[in-house]
């Protein structure tokens, strides 16, 4: 077989597609106008954007904050591109490593209430090191099946074991952690907000098994810094900090910016520091992006009511699009799905909500478990009023134009 012979099949062939986790064809979605993906915005002003001439309401963007576009954030990358240019050409591991970095890590550390952290060049990164430094040979990871793919990919890159557990659900993770027989080291990861459902890890119920069978906990916050806890995330929601380990987190989100890191003790973060190969072989993150997450923390330190203002307005939205007849899952973040279940269907409506003047996300199969397909709805703490108005008569519209409410 030719190397690229599956290229041409998944250009071509709906069945081979199928056979990968792609229950619609890309191909066959373009020839329908209804393909939700790579499309580039002309401009971008945090809660609208502008495509081929058209303004649009954001609500694909992971930007909870409404950072994105803050003076302060701005003009701070501006500076950090004047002092110290657009890269520093080089790893962290050897010449790559800024004064900004190592101020950037403090701050960081004790923002979230650790000892230490480390910065990565993306969060996809972060993972990818975090869980490949770790897990060695007997060692074993535990995994909420809804974790994002970049803690399974780390986790596949390491040489230890992986186990998932039911989404959310302690008694599984118990029953999980009770046939990891032996002496064997364990971890414990979860999202501390799930990226597509919108849903909180169980924190006060998680660490207590993990303490009871040994086991480490790792959270990720990506979506959960900026948003729970007065920004802090999600052990801070809890008021749970001294019981985790390591907390994950990127600037892609409320840090309006680009970026990653961990935080943990001083030991841990050592070890990752000196064996992560995604940090070591990489190119270390630019100055402007570390400025601006500087900036993004300087705001979040500052404004905490951010948070409240970003929950108040998903909390409106999910209750009235309930009230429509939607069907938002087990919500409770600035994350709220519309699920679908049927991926045509899901791309069918993404269509007539763009051309309706709003952007979402479409979230099929493989990114979501077949039969599962949804629409991603996020919100920021910059929406106005008028926009969510304008987004719950899209909504009305188009549901009952599709059959999807009543």
């Amino acid at each position: 077989m030719d190397l690229f012979q599956k290229c041409q099949a998944f250009y071509s062939d709906p069945s081979f597609a199928e056979s990968l986790g792609y229950p619609t064809n890309p191909t066959r979605a373009k020839e329908l106008g209804v393909y939700p993906f790579f499309i580039p915005l002309d401009h971008s002003e945090g809660t609208e954007v502008t495509i081929r001439g058209r303004r649009l309401i954001m609500l694909g963007s992971n930007n909870y904050l409404g950072l994105t576009t803050h003076p302060e954030v701005r003009e701070a990358a501006v500076r950090a591109v004047e002092e110290f240019g657009t890269s520093c050409t080089g790893s962290r591991f050897l010449n790559g490593t800024l004064a900004l970095h190592g101020e950037l890590e403090e701050r960081l550390a004790t923002f979230v209430g650790m000892k230490r952290a480390l910065v990565f060049s993306t969060g996809y990164q972060t993972n990818l090191g975090v869980f490949s430094a770790l897990l060695g040979r007997n060692d074993v990871v535990l995994c909420d099946k809804e974790d994002h793919a970049s803690i399974i990919d780390g986790c596949r890159l390491a040489l230890g074991r992986m186990h998932r557990f039911r989404h959310n659900d302690p008694g599984d993770l118990k029953r999980v952690l009770n046939a990891c027989s032996g002496d064997v080291g364990k971890l414990v990861a979860v999202d501390g907000v799930f990226s597509m459902g919108g849903e909180i890890a169980p924190l006060p119920e998680l660490i207590p098994l993990c303490k009871e069978y040994g086991a480490r906990i790792l959270v990720d916050d990506a979506h959960s810094i900026g948003v729970l806890g007065r920004c802090r995330g999600t052990a801070a929601h809890f008021g749970v900090t001294d019981d985790i380990d390591l907390i994950v987190g990127t600037f892609s989100k409320s840090f309006a910016s680009i970026g990653g890191f961990v935080a943990g003790d001083e030991a841990t973060i050592h070890w990752i520091q000196h064996l992560a190969r995604s940090l070591i072989f990489s190119a270390s993150l630019p100055a402007p992006n570390v400025a601006a997450a500087l900036a993004a923390l300087d705001i979040m330190e500052r404004e905490p009511e951010r948070a409240e203002r970003v929950n108040e307005i998903a909390n409106e939205m999910r209750t009235r699009l309930s009230s429509l007849g939607f069907d938002v899952g087990a919500s409770e973040t600035p994350i709220v799905p519309i699920l679908i279940g049927d991926s045509l269907k899901t791309m069918e409506v993404w269509k007539a909500m763009f051309e309706a003047g709003i952007y979402v996300n479409v979230a099929i199969p493989p990114a979501v478990a077949p039969g599962k397909s949804l629409l991603r709805t996020s919100y920021m703490a910059t929406h106005t009023r008028d926009q969510m108005e304008r987004v719950v008569d899209a909504f009305s519209s188009v549901g009952r134009a599709l059959g999807l409410i009543d």
